[in-house]
């Protein structure tokens, strides 16, 4: 993991595409989209199954790893419709408890009610301030004074240009002056380049490591 002080608090940045928050000892992830895989079968496409299976074994490995006692979900936890991978993290949350997993949502987060709660999901508004952080899915245009926003739903990435005109896309955690995005978690998505100003804090994964560029 690549640690780094931002807003006076100590951030975890793990390369599975997480942020491990020391001082709360919670761990934050966005975009899971768990199920996309299945949902895409269900459709008729020919998504491999290990695409699913890599977002459950990197978060069973965070959850071993870290023993947070929070886990917050930046919203797009679930892919829309039911599908058996619901059970799937039923079963995972009781078999984590007494960790405390709570979805602040985002735009798939499209299950009735109920079910987050029998899953034994902390269901949040759609904005949730902690400590220094204005935690939400969408990044937000405006934040209240003295508080930073944190989301999701991006999916950021930034392009390294090297000799003979190559190029690499890589996602990464983000953090402007107006807020920070994290990368998204789910193995099957996609990423959006993002424009990256002076000043601005640009930290990449890449082959099992998280460091910083600019």
């Amino acid at each position: 993991m690549h640690q780094f002080t931002f807003c006076d608090q100590t951030l975890q940045l793990h390369p599975f595409r997480a942020i491990y928050w020391e001082e709360q000892n919670s761990l934050l992830l966005a975009d899971l989209h768990l199920g996309k895989a299945a949902h895409f079968r269900k459709a008729g496409l020919a998504v491999p199954a290990q695409a699913g299976d890599t977002n459950w074994d990197r978060l069973i490995s965070l959850l071993f790893d870290l023993k947070p006692a929070r886990v917050l979900f930046l919203g797009d936890l679930f892919h829309s419709d039911y599908n058996p991978a619901w059970e799937d993290l039923t079963q995972l949350i009781q078999q984590f408890q007494p960790i405390s997993f709570e979805l602040i949502p985002g735009n798939h987060d499209i299950l009735a009610e109920p079910m987050y709660q029998e899953a034994g999901l902390i269901l949040h508004p759609v904005t949730v301030t902690l400590g220094p952080f204005y935690l939400t899915h969408h990044p937000q245009a405006e934040t209240p004074v003295g508080l930073y926003n944190l989301a999701g739903h991006i999916h950021p990435s930034v392009r390294l240009q090297g000799a003979a005109r190559q190029s690499l896309r890589l996602p990464c955690f983000y953090f402007g002056a107006r807020g920070g995005l994290l990368p998204a978690f789910g193995a099957f998505t996609g990423t959006a380049d993002i424009p990256v100003q002076l000043g601005d804090r640009v930290f990449v994964i890449a082959e099992g490591q998280v460091l910083e560029v600019g």
